[in-house]
């Protein structure tokens, strides 16, 4: 089972940015233990700050892996263009926030990409990204 694992805007500075929400590990050094956790999985990662390389990606890996879990960042408030990537693919997407974006700035309450995934999964921490990975594993 072939899953991507995208990161959009400034979730490079896990580890380091706002660590009383996000926590003080990098991505790279859970991405490990994911990978570890999961070995019989094919996992990939890639994080972009550019709304446009993550819609290129989203195409490249649409038709192809057997599922994207995605944390857009700030474009998950935002972007009308990575909906319509992931409504434009074949590709089953989980979408998963580090925090509850729920219970943050009002201008985070809303998705635009949740309502064209197949689920959205927040404020586990890093484990929403395991548990979106386990939500293909189990369906």
């Amino acid at each position: 089972m072939k899953i991507l694992l995208i990161n959009g805007p400034n979730l490079n500075l896990l580890g380091k940015r706002e660590k009383n929400i996000y926590g003080d590990l990098s991505f790279e050094t859970y991405f490990k233990t994911l990978k570890d956790r999961f070995p019989s999985l094919d996992l990939e990662y890639y994080q972009s700050n550019i709304e446009g390389e993550i819609i290129n990606k989203i195409h490249e890996a649409g038709f192809t892996y057997d599922g994207i879990v995605i944390n857009a960042g700030a474009y998950t408030h935002t972007s009308v263009a990575i909906r319509d990537a992931i409504s434009g693919i074949t590709t089953p997407v989980v979408e998963v926030h580090i925090s509850n974006i729920l219970t943050r700035e009002s201008f985070r309450h809303e998705s635009l990409i949740g309502p064209v995934c197949r689920g959205s999964i927040m404020g586990f921490g890093l484990d929403s990204y395991r548990l979106g990975i386990e939500s293909f594993i189990k369906n």
